[in-house]
């Protein structure tokens, strides 16, 4: 047997629930730190429209963090600089995030010496940058207890890191790589390459002649022309997939036309 709902009890609930998620939406936008609205935080150097949002992860050392302009730092974000929070770490920057940066949601970045991430580094979620590993030189003494390894991290401007990578303490990045999805990087990486594995290796280089090496097993994304609005494409987004193919087609066959026109043009004028 069925049990009878209760009607008032159900609005009730329907009531709280929005008055929960309002409650957050509210706290979320009020708990993003920005130039304008840094809260208790006194970063080093922020940029403007750089947005790091609410709630967010361990954030200490903040004198020694420079942020650059349009950077949207994601949910759950750690950034830290020094080993302990309420050290002196002289007058130069430790941590500094180029302009047009995207820090992935529950991204680490643990900088004991200078990390530099360059402009417009894409992080996807959960990736972990640190400057510092422990070591384990003495094998009676716990590894926790060791004085750990440090070295720079940088990473050049362009660069799309995947989801959870690790980049390692000494790891030298070059300009626009692609890190794979849960590559552990250290050491040099060469500028316009592909990185994957652990510990990661270039299985993909941009060659000046040949183009990239290996080819591409798919084709590059195809522009929107010139002169396309926003209000035809949001048509173009309605179109059923039957329409969107039939249009594909009649767009090849008019190529083709247009060709064979053009071909039997240049052999009328080859003629003597």
């Amino acid at each position: 047997m069925s049990r009878s709902k209760n009607t008032f009890s159900s609005w009730r609930r329907r009531l709280a629930q929005r008055a929960v998620h309002a409650g957050w939406a509210w706290m979320r936008r009020a708990g993003t730190v920005s130039a304008e609205r840094p809260g208790r935080f006194r970063f080093g150097a922020i940029g403007e429209n750089t947005k790091l949002a609410f709630p967010l992860g361990t954030v200490f050392g903040e004198p020694w963090i420079h942020l650059g302009s349009y950077c949207i730092v994601a949910e759950q974000v750690t950034l830290t600089a020094g080993l302990m929070p309420d050290l002196d770490l002289g007058p130069d920057p430790i941590l500094r995030i180029g302009n047009g940066v995207v820090l992935g949601r529950g991204s680490h970045v643990i900088a004991d010496t200078t990390v530099t991430i360059g402009d417009d580094c894409y992080f996807g979620p959960y990736v972990y940058v640190t400057s510092t590993n422990h070591s384990y030189d003495d094998p009676h003494e716990p590894i926790g207890k060791q004085w750990p390894r440090m070295e720079p991290v940088e990473i050049g401007p362009g660069c799309w890191i995947g989801t959870n990578a690790v980049i390692l303490p000494g790891a030298r990045i070059g300009r626009n790589v692609v890190v794979a999805a849960g590559a552990v990087v250290r050491g040099q990486v060469p500028d316009h390459s592909v990185v994957a594995g652990a510990p990661a290796k270039v299985v993909r280089r941009w060659d000046p002649v040949a183009g990239w090496q290996p080819p591409l097993r798919t084709p590059p994304p195809v522009p929107i022309p010139d002169g396309v609005t926003s209000e035809q494409l949001h048509a173009l987004a309605e179109l059923d997939e039957e329409t969107v193919a039939r249009l594909a087609e009649l767009d090849l066959e008019v190529r083709d036309v247009a060709e064979d026109v053009h071909a039997q043009s240049g052999d009328v004028r080859a003629e003597p």
